[in-house]
């Protein structure tokens, strides 16, 4: 398994062919379209370089592979482009065991045959595959690969951006909230008893009965003033 291609490519392409000379046709185009590419022989390769493994062995087609917690993919895959007629595992059968994969159904499929038979055409592109390319190969097919490419990057952008979101949200939701201070109630002043005021009143009557003009006045009644 070789890794080619300008380090700086945008885009990664996983090649599986059983077929050296196809391998090595298809490995150049990609090259030249400016893709990184891996290419590999076998869909059981490919697999394990997905990070995938096969339960049961890879006799039964209807296997679904599983992620393996020491398995990991070197580099990120952005689509697959594989030969449909190769033995042990067939294109058709690394197509449904991706598809299958929670982690790895969103990376576009594209199958190649030099057999152009409309049934098996069909059965693929039902299953999943975004192109069928009859070899051999050509550049200006590659070119349709592209706008599927571009399609998964931004929804793996979008979902990583709302996973970052989701992730804010239960982190600040965790976080302690500042308890509210009660506040303080204000006391009601006393009110003076009515029993303690009735002196001042006494008091305040007697000062004003002093002061009358009646109370002042010199009394004369009953007294004559001889002149």
């Amino acid at each position: 398994m070789a890794i080619t291609g300008d380090s700086r490519s945008q885009f990664h392409v996983l090649a599986v062919d059983d077929s050296m000379i196809d391998r090595k046709l298809i490995e150049r185009l990609l090259k030249t379209s400016s893709y990184q590419v891996t290419a590999v022989d076998s869909g059981s390769k490919a697999l394990k370089f997905l990070g995938l493994h096969e339960e049961d062995d890879q006799s039964n087609p209807d296997t679904v592979p599983s992620a393996s917690p020491n398995d990991h993919r070197e580099v990120e895959v952005n689509l697959i482009i594989t030969d449909y007629c190769m033995p042990g595992m067939t294109g058709y059968d690394l197509l449904k065991k991706v598809k299958e994969s929670s982690s790895l159904r969103d990376i576009p499929v594209v199958i190649m045959s030099s057999e152009n038979v409309p049934s098996r055409i069909t059965r693929c592109l039902e299953e999943g595959a975004e192109e069928f390319f009859l070899k051999p190969v050509r550049l200006a097919d590659l070119n349709r690969l592209k706008p599927h490419m571009m399609k998964t990057k931004i929804k793996n952008e979008k979902q990583e951006d709302q996973e970052k979101l989701e992730k804010s949200e239960i982190q600040s939701e965790q976080q302690p909230q500042p308890q509210p201070q009660p506040e303080a109630q204000s006391q009601p002043q006393p009110q003076p008893s009515p029993l303690l005021q009735q002196p001042n009143n006494n008091k305040r009557k007697v000062m004003e009965e002093g002061l009358s003009p009646d109370r002042t006045r010199p009394r004369y009644n009953g007294i004559t003033t001889m002149v």
